[in-house]
């Protein structure tokens, strides 16, 4: 309950001549834009020192690998005192997410996911390209010893033949996820493009990704080729990935160029939203930053490429990479769209019942909004990221909301191309969703209750094969009557109810400082499921993102 904080043509006739009156014209547009930033970044100094009237902050939201650099041509100085920049880190697959479900607020002004391949799955919003900020193409990454055990060096072979190598050889060849991983998509895309011209079927990618995750994970397979291991396995990486662990200190890590060329991650710098006046100024002052020369020499130096392809600083034999660039292969976002559409109809499909905690208390002021407005934004996100394989239901819970039961059903539990009523699933979420609000509860929280009664509702409704979880979010601590379950009840009853047969984990999300995290840890940890933390509420979005996207 309730006491917790409430991404000219030349012409080649020979003396040809622009017309002179439409050149000059278009000169003096050029000369009046260019002449209105600089006097604007300026701070429109008319000679009286008069400065800035308002400082205008720009939201920028990038891919994690390259927020460093972005963070430090933004800095400070780095910009007019007129302009400041917000650079946030974040997986391009939630800010698409965002995107998609136009959420309420974190929006960014600008926006730089590592591939092109994203902002063409958001519809609807306004999104325009500005150029590229780096480059790197996609490789395959494992330790120098286990390539020349493989003899996969001096040339590396074909894709398809690195693959096949890795595999028969009995080294793990981990698969990240297929549906939110540019460097996955890419390897995917260009062994198709330099295989044998034959589609993989869903049943050879099924088998692919099982084989995939019998051995090492991504991370174990990244140690063992820093430190060198010969048995290393190989993962999918870029360029820029194995450049910055030989940065980062001793690595025997090496990149992989298949014959044949490679995909690229292209970082577009996208403008996003429809900012005018000086509003639009100082987000063309970010842009011109994150694309301008000094940007290229920045971005080369933390082991990127620049715009033109242009190899980075150390590239070569004693960074385990090379400096020419690889043949660029297309990485077409319809072929990486169908290739998502594929890995979603191969993997196990999902069922998530969301239980949103709904006292009081989630109507504290939070991160410019409430805990609940919090809530809902990130709720609508990760649904807006979700494949509509993926089946979700909707609970509330305070304290007595429904008769004695301190849950109440919102929506059915159903896959989100379902039709209810005219309206998809998907639909119908979101419009619960935004009724949450007004419908905060006092009085307390049964939250063990709660935990055990969906736990029991999943597994009723449980189909084999899916992937069953109870994502339950709260703010605070278990605030029951004395009929009430307790801590040490509710894990006894969730170890002895569980059913192999039909397994069903709780994936919760502490939202703020007063909530119990150790009890919900307890509680998770009883199901095989994990508990995730975001004590700063600023953090939720992309916490709840993170913890539904799990399979």
């Amino acid at each position: 309950m309730g006491r917790h904080a409430s991404p000219s043509t030349t012409d080649s006739r020979r003396g040809w001549r622009p017309p002179l009156v439409p050149l000059i014209a278009a000169l003096a547009v050029v000369v009046l834009i260019a002449g209105g930033l600089v006097w604007w970044l300026a701070g429109s100094d008319d000679g009286s020192g008069g400065g800035c009237d308002e400082t205008q902050a720009v939201r920028v939201t990038v891919a994690p690998e390259i927020a460093p650099v972005a963070q430090e041509l933004l800095a400070g100085n780095s910009l007019d005192g007129c302009v400041t920049a917000d650079v946030t880190p974040e997986d391009p697959l939630q800010t698409a997410a965002a995107l998609r479900a136009g959420a309420e607020t974190g929006l960014p002004d600008v926006w730089v996911p590592d591939s092109s391949i994203w902002p063409a799955q958001v519809e609807g919003a306004a999104l325009e390209s500005t150029g590229s900020m780096a480059t790197s193409p996609v490789v395959l990454a494992t330790s120098r010893a286990a390539a020349e055990d493989m003899d996969l060096l001096d040339p590396t072979p074909v894709w398809l033949d690195v693959v096949v190598a890795a595999l028969t050889s009995g080294r793990s060849l981990p698969t990240a996820d297929l549906t939110g991983s540019a460097r996955q998509l890419g390897i995917t895309l260009s062994v198709e493009q330099t295989g044998n011209g034959v589609e993989v079927s869903d049943e050879e990618l099924a088998a692919s990704l099982g084989l995939a995750r019998s051995g090492a994970t991504v991370e174990e397979v990244r140690s063992a080729s820093i430190a060198g291991e010969v048995d290393a396995g190989v993962w999918a990486a870029s360029e820029q990935d194995v450049l910055a662990s030989h940065q980062a200190g001793d690595s025997q890590m090496i990149a992989l160029y298949p014959e044949g060329g490679s995909a690229y991650l292209d970082y577009p710098v996208l403008r996003s939203g429809d900012a005018e006046d000086d509003r639009r100024l100082a987000v063309d002052a970010v842009v011109a930053a994150l694309t301008s020369d000094e940007a290229a020499e920045a971005v080369r130096a933390a082991g990127f490429r620049d715009a033109d392809g242009n190899a980075p600083e150390g590239a070569g034999p004693d960074t385990g990479t090379q400096e020419s660039a690889p043949e660029r292969l297309p990485m077409e976002p319809e072929a990486a769209i169908a290739a998502i559409e594929q890995a979603n109809r191969v993997l196990a499909p999902s069922r998530l019942l969301a239980v949103i905690d709904t006292s009081r208390s989630m109507e504290a002021p939070a991160a410019g909004g409430t805990r609940i407005s919090l809530a809902v934004d990130a709720a609508r996100t990760a649904l807006a990221g979700l494949p509509d394989e993926y089946s979700v239901g909707l609970w509330t819970f305070a304290y007595q909301v429904n008769g004695t039961d301190d849950h109440v059903e919102r929506v059915p539990l159903r896959a989100l191309d379902a039709d209810v009523d005219g309206r998809s699933q998907r639909e119908t979420l979101a419009g619960a969703l935004d009724g949450l609000a007004g419908s905060l509860t006092a009085g307390g929280t049964g939250l063990y209750d709660t935990a055990l009664a969906a736990v029991r509702a999943a597994r009723e409704e449980y189909q084999e094969g899916a992937v069953s979880s109870v994502v339950l979010l709260t703010d605070g601590t278990n605030d029951d009557d004395a009929q009430g379950i307790s801590l040490q009840g509710l894990i006894d009853t969730l170890r002895s109810e569980a059913d192999p047969e039909r397994p069903v984990q709780i994936v919760g999300v502490a939202l703020g400082p007063e909530t119990d995290l150790v009890a919900l840890q307890q509680l998770c940890e009883a199901t095989g499921g994990r508990a995730y933390d975001a004590q700063d509420p600023g953090d939720l979005q992309g916490v709840l993102f993170d913890a539904i996207r799990q399979r």
